[in-house]
This record gives C-alpha cells, structure tokens and sequence, in this order.
C-alpha cells in the first residue's frame, strides 16, 4: 500500500482508505502501519478507544472497511518493553508465597501506560518480589489481577504464581458469583439516593474517548453488563424532608467494570465528591456547606472512593481470605469536617 497518510501531528496519524480497501478494520490497519505494530496489537488500540473511523469511534476490530473511509489512530509512545523495579514503599497486610495483600494508597498507578512509564504499583511489586514476579499474567502487568483506578484506594490482592494468577484471575471474571469473591467500596456522594438501599443494574461502554465510561442502552455492541448494589450509611446536612446534602454510601459489586462505581452514581444523580470525570457539575453545591465543611471539600482532590473490603478464595489452600482497609485520612478528614457540619 502507497503510502496512505495525509497527516501525522504527534502520536496521531490520519489516513483514508484507498479504492481498492476492503476487509476487517484491524488486517487494514495493520497493513496500513507496515508492520509497525501486530494484529494483535492494533486490536487492541481499537478495542481501547484509540481508533475513530469516519469521526466516531470504532470500537470492533471486525468492522468492515470502505473505500473513502477516513481514520484518526491515537498511536501509543515507545515503551521500555520491561519495568524496573523501583523502591517505592507498600503497605502490604498479607503475604506468602502464592499472593500479596496490600492497601494502594489514592495517586499510585496499579501499571505502567501511556505518561506513567515508572512509579506504578507494579514497579514497587517488581522491586519487593524480585525475579519472581516476572511475567506472571504478562510483561506490563505481572502479577496483576484486578486494579484500582489511580485515585482510588483500597484494599488490591496480586498473584505471585502463575497458578494463582490463574485462581485468581477466574474469581474476578466470574464476579463472586459462584464463589466468596467479593469487593466492597465506601464512596462519599453528592445528596442522598431516594432510596436508602438498592441495586443499579446499567450497562457501561465507552463515553467517547480512551478512558470515560458511560451507561449504555443494552444493545449496544460495546455495552457491558454493570451491576453495583449501594446501601447509604450516613447522611449529613440532612433536612426534614429526608434529603441530605451529602451521603457516604456502600456499594458492593456484582461487576467489575471500568469506574463502575463512579459512572453508577452519577447515573442515578449522586456522583462521588472530587470527582473530575461525573461529578464537576456538582462541585458549586459545596457553597452550600458551613465553613471549615466547605473549605475541606473544596481541596479535596480526587474522587471519594475507597475499596476497603476485598474477599477471596485462596488458590491453594481454598480459604476463604477476609481483609478490610481503614479508611485513609484525607476521606477521614472529609467525612469529620461533613458531620460537624451537621
């Protein structure tokens, strides 16, 4: 193929199909890029959002290709093909020779990606397991088994073995639900849900880009099955007619989906306090607050969201694992200056 790009700004390319194009979109692409990356790859830079055919994205790496189609691919920088460990401090409360428990702390990166090549969680890993822990479950994410988003923390379980890699790995797929696996999260939101307890059962896809998740009709191709189910635990500047300013909520997870949490309770109008993603909008209701309630939740920088109860089967021994997290002290402090507040 001639050269097909009209244009290249950075680690994005711009190309349109040829007279002669046809076939699945990533053997095209794949062609396209001479080689620069696998079939497999290219799938997954589709797959994750990375690829726009014709001004929208293309989500399926099986969409068929027209001639005159046009495509902007959001190209990923070199990486360093493996991480290096590096002494980074973890707060580990579990370990033997299959698995290590351990809180992850709000502003860790579980893995290295695009803009976080060092100072992840699997780089701290990498340093306190040695050896050991290369390439169990992969180069980039050994070890890895589920994750936490950057700026939530909590309570995170990763494999020392390729077997329990494998254990593990089967219980979060199959999302507790024939097995103990459970994951439970306390989450600060905006106002109080009508109902005090409840399940969200919304299928989450992407929202457009890389990274945002949105609630998606069920039979959209990239909808995925999302279920939370939250129970309110406290209320605060609660007013006789029952409604709150803000709430601190429980959700377990049936599912496992990307900002699952986050992108649920927006869903239903109570997104998470700091959240720069679902919750902007919400920000100004802060003003509401009594001082220092209102400056407390002004700084507060990121996302109310802390994982703090992880269940499991262990992969050898078959015990069922209990571990639970303190909540960290910038959601501590959050949640006092909240009560004083009234």
């Amino acid at each position: 193929m001639n050269d097909p790009f009209k244009q290249a700004t950075g680690n994005r390319k711009v190309l349109t199909a040829n007279e002669s194009a046809a076939g699945r979109l990533d053997a095209f692409l794949t062609e396209a890029l001479s080689g620069e990356f696998s079939r497999n790859r290219i799938k997954g830079l589709i797959e994750q959002g990375a690829v726009s055919m014709n001004g929208s994205p293309a989500l399926e790496p099986k969409k068929k290709v027209h001639p005159g189609d046009t495509f902007e691919i959001a190209l990923p920088e070199p990486e360093d093909p493996e991480p290096k460990g590096e002494a980074i401090p973890l707060d580990v409360i579990y370990e033997d020779d299959d698995l290590i428990v351990l809180v992850k702390p709000a502003g860790l990166v579980v893995h290295p990606g695009a803009g976080n090549w060092t100072g992840t969680l699997v780089n701290a890993l990498i340093h306190h397991c040695g050896a050991s822990l290369s390439g169990i479950g992969g180069v980039r994410r050994p070890g890895i088994v589920h994750r936490l988003d950057k700026d939530t923390s909590g309570v995170m379980v990763v494999a020392k073995n390729d077997a329990a890699h494998r254990h593990l790995s089967d219980q979060f797929a199959d999302h507790g639900r024939t097995g103990p696996l459970e994951r439970a999260y306390r989450a600060i939101v905006w106002g109080r849900p009508r109902q005090l307890k409840g399940t969200i059962d919304a299928p989450l896809g992407r929202a457009g880009d890389r990274t945002k998740r949105a609630v998606k009709h069920e039979e959209r191709e990239d909808a995925r099955e999302a279920i939370t189910h939250y129970e309110v635990v406290e209320r605060y500047q609660e007013k006789p007619d029952g409604t709150a300013l803000v709430s601190t909520v429980e959700c377990h997870l049936e599912t496992g989906r990307t900002h699952q949490i986050r992108v649920h309770m927006a869903h239903i109008g109570h997104p998470l306090l700091g959240d720069p993603d679902y919750g902007a909008a919400f920000r100004t209701k802060a003003n509401l607050l009594p001082e220092p309630a209102k400056a407390v939740v002004n700084r507060f920088p990121r996302q109310a969201l802390h994982a703090f109860m992880l269940q499991f089967e262990h992969p050898s021994s078959g015990e069922t694992m209990h571990f639970e997290a303190a909540m960290p002290a910038d959601m501590e402090e959050l949640i006092a200056a909240l009560r004083t507040a009234g």
